[in-house]
């Protein structure tokens, strides 16, 4: 099993997190799909579940509900980059053209977080580890193993994130429209234009999440009311879908040949 004990490097994702307008079915929904095992939270954590995969930590799932005078937050899957200082974050993205969705919070003793737009609207979280470094299992069906940003400006994204969290964006060999997201060396996501995608797209990041089993994970999907946006494909990474869950998060699935 590809666990991860150790605090993930600055401009890694780390997390991913979903916020359902209910949250119980989005549980039952996932279980079912990934396996996964996870029941609503503390009270004093907003009811914030933290599903596992095998017994270790591998996504989020929380209520969607309206706080103050703002909207519930919208039905997406939410990638977290990793940060050492969640107050330096947030003041980096300020200054490179981003805006803060929420400013920076403590959430318990797990760690701080904040929300922000990037400098061309791609919503994401940040995540300063304290007692909980992110996603302890990746990389194996059921778990986070690939996380995409979406963008309508290349190269202001390739501006804003080496800004804020330090990393590089260069081209992928042989791609024109496809840079990655390199930290220390490592490739740990990717970035793409919006060229390809339906007119009107916003910039947005997509959580991929590994599957033994493509095809048959999207058929399982459909009979559990969830819809396919791209049928299955093969990729030269693997073979891949992107779907939408029942409540309408958008995600991606994906096999991928060892």
């Amino acid at each position: 099993m590809p666990e991860v004990t150790t605090r993930y490097q600055p401009g890694t994702p780390c997390w991913v997190d979903l916020m359902a307008a209910d949250q119980q079915a989005a549980l039952d929904f996932y279980r079912d799909l990934f396996g996964w095992q996870g029941e609503i939270g503390p009270a004093e954590f907003g009811g914030y579940a933290v599903c596992t995969l095998n017994g270790r930590p591998v996504a989020g799932i929380g209520p969607a509900v309206a706080m103050g005078d703002q909207p519930p937050p919208p039905t997406v899957w939410t990638t977290y980059l990793a940060t050492d200082d969640a107050d330096a974050t947030l003041a980096a993205v300020t200054e490179n053209g981003g805006t803060v969705i929420a400013p920076v919070m403590d959430v318990g003793t797990t760690g701080r977080m904040l929300i922000a737009a990037d400098a061309t609207g791609a919503v994401f979280g940040a995540w300063q580890p304290v007692d909980f470094i992110g996603a302890q299992v990746v990389n194996e069906p059921g778990a986070l193993t690939w996380n995409e940003l979406y963008t309508s400006d290349p190269q202001l994204a390739q501006a804003f994130y080496p800004a804020v969290f330090g990393v590089r964006m260069p081209p992928r060999e042989g791609e024109r429209k496809h840079w990655g997201l390199d930290v220390a060396g490592r490739t740990v996501g990717g970035v793409r234009t919006l060229d390809d995608l339906p007119p009107g797209t916003p910039s947005h990041w997509l959580t991929y999440f590994e599957v033994d089993d493509a095809d048959s994970t999207v058929d399982a999907l459909v009979r559990a009311g969830g819809s396919v946006l791209v049928p299955p494909f093969d990729a030269p990474y693997g073979r891949t879908a992107v779907v939408q869950d029942p409540q309408g998060s958008v995600f991606a699935m994906i096999r991928v040949p060892r």
